[in-house]
């Protein structure tokens, strides 16, 4: 299963895919189907574009026959210097999602190793993630330590 960072030929995937997840777990999803795709498709192609040319983003897919089946969107966040330290920016977790057919399967899994090892390469401080009660089992076989809000992952 090939792993790779996003590319602007994915993006009416990484739409579509939004989409999807967000109607799967909102508790209004009748507003959302009510809401024009047009109008968040464009809105949501735009950010993409802007977070895939930013050195901000890093939106990590999984695919199977050229067919995006998971992601993970990783916002870098940099912290104010601090004397007496190297100031190492943090990542934030988002909008974690795979396709309902390819659940239970291991691919979050996969993914969520590759962003894991990727944050250790680069040193990043340490992952931030704020999970859904149905998650936080998935989070924590994954080497994730609950704390009062969110959960972290400190790859050093």
């Amino acid at each position: 299963m090939p792993i790779r960072l996003a590319e602007p030929k994915d993006i009416k995937q990484l739409v579509k895919m939004r989409w999807d997840f967000t109607l799967e777990t909102s508790h209004n999803r009748s507003v959302i189907k009510e809401a024009s795709y047009c109008q968040f498709e464009n809105e949501c192609e735009d950010f993409l574009i802007k977070a895939l040319e930013s050195r901000q983003w890093a939106i990590w897919v999984a695919e199977s026959e050229g067919q995006i089946i998971s992601h993970i969107y990783i916002e870098l966040v940099e912290k104010v210097p601090r004397p007496g330290r190297i100031t190492r920016p943090f990542a934030f977790m988002t909008n974690v999602y795979t396709l309902p057919d390819y659940r239970g399967e291991g691919v979050g899994s996969q993914l969520l190793s590759c962003v894991n090892d990727w944050a250790k390469q680069n040193r990043y401080e340490f992952i931030i993630v704020w999970p859904s009660e149905e998650s936080i089992p998935y989070y924590k076989k994954n080497g994730y330590s609950h704390a009062a809000e969110p959960m972290e992952y400190f790859p050093l």
